[in-house]
């Protein structure tokens, strides 16, 4: 990138004016990661200053049994596989239960698209988890997945999210927006979920008075100006709506072993490769830096590694979600030495050996404690992460 485009960032970056389409490719061709990493964790420390955001949450995943066979999926099982399972509602409530006493404050529901299970399991398993754990937010379901509840329920989601929001739910979770241009999205998913029903499902989730998340999945077969389109379409929703409160860049995972019955899932990872280091943090700066109007960026750990995704803090993450327990989602594919869990006592740790203050947040990023950062003449102004 020469000098004076750099400059011409930078002046519209400082001034608060709204980048294009044009500028986020440019800045994905920069090579210049230390400027884009600054620029980026400019932006982040003026909307959320030193600190780093992160929740108490588990996640329960209540069948893996899909109807779909997205390339990129290593969790969905067809009903019959060896490893394929369905739990009980009294079953997934005992699971849920048992996590009672680690002071979780959200539990993230995500599912398979089930053949068979009547429409009548969701909300009664909301209910029941709810009865079960009152003080627990619950974060349940992909637009997806409530696209599929108008197949099997023959209801329209409007009247699905009431009778979800009456069980319980709190949030959707941000899942299956993977990429939305149609030049990538035919050759990696294998649902009927695209743009027009993942927008107007989260619209209506908005208009209901739910915050939700947002994401994407990269790193595979897309090219930096799909990254850069799916931010701007998610960015033009928010500014219709506002009900976005994050935004979450997820990594690309390959089969790094064979799964219990020896079936490698993954049918991308032959002609991939996962996101390296750099371009993941050029992500997350590129992300940070386009989407204006959504509050907070979020580094999921568990999908790009604890080191890593301490260094995304500084390049325009301001949340490390979660503790997290036997995420089956990515540690069915990945394998390559993320924990299973990291408790509050972890993730206190390493938000302050980033440099940072860490603040507790319920699932509707109200704060529920504040703790030290780890030096006082760190707190109000963050230096770079010294390594």
């Amino acid at each position: 990138m020469d000098a004076g485009l750099k400059r011409e960032l930078e002046q519209k970056v400082r001034a608060g004016e709204r980048l294009t389409r044009e500028d986020g490719i440019a800045l994905y061709e920069s090579d210049d990661l230390a400027w884009l990493g600054g620029l980026a964790h400019e932006v982040r420390t003026r909307k959320n200053g030193d600190v780093v955001h992160f929740n108490v949450n588990r996640h329960l995943n209540m069948t893996n049994v899909c109807t779909a066979s997205c390339a990129y999926c290593s969790f969905q099982r067809k009903p019959g596989e060896k490893d394929a399972y369905t739990m009980r509602i009294e079953e997934a409530v005992k699971l849920a239960k048992a996590m009672e006493n680690e002071n979780l404050t959200e539990l993230h529901i995500v599912n398979g698209l089930h053949p068979s299970l009547p429409w009548r399991y969701y909300p009664r398993s909301l209910s029941e988890l709810k009865k079960a754990l009152p003080n627990v937010s619950l974060k349940a379901f992909t637009a997806t997945e409530i696209h599929h509840f108008e197949t099997i329920s023959g209801m329209p989601a409007s009247e699905i999210l009431d009778e979800l929001i009456e069980a319980g739910l709190e949030s959707l979770t941000g899942g299956g927006a993977e990429i939305f241009d149609w030049e990538v999205r035919q050759h990696i998913v294998d649902h009927r979920t695209h743009w027009e029903d993942w927008s107007r499902i989260h619209r209506l989730a908005h208009e209901k008075g739910l915050k939700t998340p947002s994401t994407m999945l990269y790193g595979h077969i897309e090219e930096p100006r799909h990254r850069v389109d799916h931010v701007l379409r998610l960015r033009e929703l928010q500014d219709e709506t506002g009900g976005f409160q994050v935004f979450i860049p997820l990594r690309y995972q390959h089969d790094f072993e064979d799964m219990k019955d020896g079936k490698i899932r993954n049918r991308l990872q032959a002609r991939t490769t996962m996101a390296s280091g750099v371009d993941v943090l050029k992500t997350f700066a590129v992300s940070r830096l386009l989407f204006d109007n959504v509050p907070h960026v979020k580094v999921f750990w568990v999908m790009h590694g604890v080191q890593t995704s301490q260094l995304a803090l500084q390049h325009g993450a301001d949340d490390m979600d979660g503790s997290v327990v036997e995420y089956k989602i990515t540690h069915d594919a990945d394998n390559y030495g993320t924990p299973n869990k990291l408790g509050r006592e972890d993730l206190l740790e390493l938000i302050r050996d980033a440099g940072f203050r860490p603040v507790e947040r319920n699932t509707r990023y109200e704060i529920i404690r504040e703790y030290p950062g780890p030096e006082a003449d760190r707190r109000e102004s963050p230096q770079a992460m010294r390594v």
